[in-house]
């Protein structure tokens, strides 16, 4: 295709994402966009929310024979009676909205797949932990990473949706050397520099509390791998200082151990200003780094910034690597 396009996956019908979606569409920043837009999910669900926000868009049904244009609007309808929405219904959709954009993402020459928030409690249902993970499986990669990004200061967690108790055990020098050569490669293909990575340690001020030292045995031979590989790698940083300002300045990364010890304080100094990315698919797929956030739908008062985080990094860094 002449203008790569951008497949976005609305997921969850009942989330706000349909709320930011139509706030960016008719804001001044998607005129810039340089690419076609396609969406997969319920046209009917998406005109009736552009109704009640008075918001004209025009939808264009998306056929890949056709020349798609930039700053355009495509559809691939997903029906869905939204009014009478069952929870085994609304699992369908959403499994069947995945099914269809990773297809397309797979047949066509796309930029990237983003998705909208899926509550992973009722539609996961504990057969993964987690969409990074959901994704990884469909798509057959065994290196996912999650990369939770700000151009100011990004986040990596080694383990992801696990419970506090699994973590130790899966801390590995492998696991580590392999997610800080992923992220260090994508910020070379996508940014164009080598990362400075700190790397925290698992125990509070990397201490060692039982006979397995995690921080001895797995996370600085780790470090040590990675530096001889010559990249800018750094640690291990007690997790409880890394984060002040003097400190974090330092980094373009920080790779923490697990899932709350980095996105908490993410989190705290950037609010929701931030991207979940996705490395390791076969494609470069990015959520916004929120929910579903039920409590907020039809209360008009969600914020676009993290989805046109999303929209910019596609256009700023991946369309032109």
């Amino acid at each position: 295709m002449k203008n790569k396009p951008v497949v976005i996956i609305c997921g969850d019908p009942k989330s706000t994402f349909n709320e930011i979606l139509i706030k960016t569409f008719k804001s001044k920043f998607f005129k810039n966009i340089k690419f076609p837009v396609i969406l997969v999910g319920s046209k009917k669900l998406l005109c009736n929310e552009f109704k009640k926000s008075k918001t004209r868009i025009n939808f264009y049904k998306f056929d890949d024979q056709i020349n798609l244009h930039k700053n355009k609007i495509y559809i691939i309808d997903i029906p869905i009676n939204y009014k009478k929405l069952k929870p085994i219904k609304k699992n369908l959709y959403i499994e069947k909205s995945f099914e269809t954009g990773l297809k397309l993402v797979n047949k066509i020459n796309s930029l990237g797949l983003i998705n909208g928030p899926i509550s992973k409690k009722t539609f996961l249902k504990g057969k993964y932990n987690g969409i990074t993970e959901y994704l990884a499986t469909k798509t057959g990669s065994l290196n996912e990473i999650m990369l939770i990004f700000n151009k100011k200061l990004s986040v990596s967690p080694i383990t992801t949706h696990i419970p506090i108790s699994r973590v130790e055990n899966n801390i590995k020098k492998k696991v580590i050397v392999n997610k800080i050569q992923g992220i260090n490669n994508f910020y070379k293909k996508f940014l164009g520099l080598k990362p400075s990575i700190a790397v925290t340690g698992l125990n509070p001020h990397c201490e060692t509390f039982a006979s397995k030292n995690i921080e001895k045995n797995e996370i600085l031979p780790a470090i040590n791998f990675l530096k001889r590989k010559k990249i800018k790698v750094f640690g291990p940083f007690s997790a409880d200082t890394i984060f002040l300002k003097k400190n974090r300045e330092n980094f373009n990364v920080i790779v923490g151990m697990y899932h709350d010890q980095v996105l908490g304080p993410m989190k705290t100094i950037f609010g929701f200003d931030a991207i979940n990315i996705t490395i390791g698919l076969p494609f470069v797929r990015i959520t916004p780094d929120h929910g579903p956030n039920y409590e907020m739908f039809g209360l008009n008062k969600s914020k676009t910034d993290s989805l046109k985080q999303a929209l910019n990094f596609l256009d700023k860094y991946v369309a032109k690597a």
